[in-house]
């Protein structure tokens, strides 16, 4: 399973293609057809991407949890499907995005990959640097969200 870290700027092409970062191909395992889904943000006006390893996962994961037949479920689904497309790496390492899902997380030309864990995220370079100004106290979300839970090294 891929694990990715690291932040990488990008310029999108006349086709609406980018390059996956070769910070980020070094990450991934070797494949012969690297293969990703790539979907809207539901928090952010981003972009989140992952590998097909991962999204699948994830499905399995949903699976799991959610009856079809439930109609509040079934919004859940229709929601999280929203904006998503499955992309394949070309020969130059390219993804191509889809206009609707560019327009959405308002990217046109300059854009960032923010890489955190199992996802990755393609942020507008104007979105992008608002986020690196959070409108909260991380350092008090931290102790909130991991305080008891880290035992000491």
């Amino acid at each position: 399973m891929a694990s990715f870290i690291g932040d990488y700027s990008g310029k999108i092409d006349p086709k609406g293609r980018i390059v996956f970062p070769s910070g980020l191909m070094k990450q991934l395992p070797e494949e012969p057809e690297h293969k990703f889904v790539v979907k809207q943000d539901i928090y952010e006006k981003c972009l989140i991407v992952y590998s097909f390893e991962e999204w699948n996962r994830l499905l399995n994961m949903m699976r799991s949890k959610l009856n079809m037949f439930n109609k509040e479920h079934a919004n859940f689904l229709r929601q999280f499907y929203k904006g998503t497309v499955e992309v394949t790496l070309d020969n130059n390492n390219r993804m191509l995005i889809p206009a609707r899902l560019l327009k959405y997380a308002e990217i046109d030309k300059d854009f960032y990959f923010s890489a955190q864990d199992r996802k990755i995220e393609i942020w507008s370079k104007e979105n992008y640097e608002k986020s690196e100004q959070p409108d909260f106290d991380f350092a008090a979300l931290a102790e909130k969200v991991m305080g008891g839970e880290f035992p000491m090294m």
